[in-house]
């Protein structure tokens, strides 16, 4: 029977399955663990289940002598030093395909938010600014026959590339795969939807240079991840009018601090990480989670290990 260190308690009977199995010692606050509690709790443990709140670096790593499998609660690793973790023969594990349903609907949602000022529109009715149906007011923009950019055409990008078809927009993509260059994207665009991994070769891929190329009537839409998009960039594109407005639900850092000048910028919406936020979804996450720590202990390959191998 091994030790696992669980950093947070997940949804649905996944933990349960991991119990009954092994010894699961569990952070119980909402907060997650801090880095001398994370360190001292994973030192002990042979399995490790993290979230993407959690910082598995090398020296944590290396402070963990009997580590034998980290398994990520997430679609992303960007948390895990794989570097680190590959050198020591760690498998890591994550969750991918499952939110791809329920994090394209959030997309899609902030798309017509953005787009038809629906916060400030639940803001006039709760304030008493609105006092009339007036032909002028809180006018927004068409998400229908509109041009959709998505960048990063995977899973996430293709689900959301089919809602657009609903409302009969024109979609074009930048990827790897393929696709247009990001400039030309940029330029055409009324919206700019972001779903590629954050990596170092995408780390600040929309910064001034590129928000600068969007029409002024354009939406950046974020559900990727906060590091993509330069925010003190964002804020100066926010403030000067380059585009027309963002919608994010993804931050650098997460949870923002409340002073962040991001917050004071206008034509912004901001949620907090919610797009795979339903319980269907999450408990499938942890579902895949556990079993990914469970055969990794059991000396198996995990099913869903990262990087996942190449197809063919």
């Amino acid at each position: 029977m091994a030790r696992c260190f669980v950093t947070r308690d997940l949804p649905g009977s996944a933990l349960e399955r991991l119990r009954a199995a092994h010894d699961v010692d569990l952070w119980p606050d909402r907060l997650p663990p801090p880095p001398d509690v994370l360190r001292e709790r994973a030192a002990q443990a042979d399995g490790l289940l993290c979230l993407l709140t959690d910082a598995i670096d090398a020296g944590l790593i290396a402070a963990c002598p009997d580590l034998i499998a980290i398994s990520n609660l997430a679609v992303g690793v960007n948390n895990v030093d794989l570097a680190a973790a590959t050198a020591r023969g760690i498998p890591v594990g994550y969750t991918p395909d499952v939110l791809t349903e329920s994090t394209a609907d959030l997309t899609f949602a902030l798309i017509l938010a953005i787009a038809r000022r629906l916060p400030e529109g639940m803001e006039a009715v709760r304030d008493g600014s609105w006092i009339t149906w007036e032909p002028a007011f809180l006018l927004g923009r068409d998400v229908g026959g509109a041009t959709l950019g998505i960048v990063g055409m995977g899973r996430i990008g293709h689900a959301v590339a089919q809602r657009a078809e609903g409302f009969a927009m024109t979609v074009v993509q930048s990827s790897r795969s393929g696709g247009m260059p990001l400039g030309d994207l940029l330029e055409l665009a009324d919206f700019v939807s972001i779903h590629c991994p954050l990596t170092p070769g995408t780390r600040d891929l929309i910064g001034a240079e590129q928000l600068r190329l969007m029409k002024p009537t354009a939406y950046l839409i974020n559900t990727a991840r906060g590091g993509i998009v330069n925010q003190p960039a964002l804020i100066t594109a926010l403030r000067e009018g380059w585009i027309a407005g963002a919608a994010l639900d993804v931050t650098d850092p997460e949870p923002l601090p409340a002073d962040d000048p991001l917050l004071d910028a206008p034509n912004l919406i901001v949620l907090p990480h919610v797009g795979s936020a339903t319980h269907a979804t999450r408990e499938r996450m942890a579902g895949l989670a556990v079993d990914n720590l469970l055969a990794a202990l059991a000396g198996d390959a995990m099913p869903h290990r990262y990087p996942p191998p190449p197809a063919g």
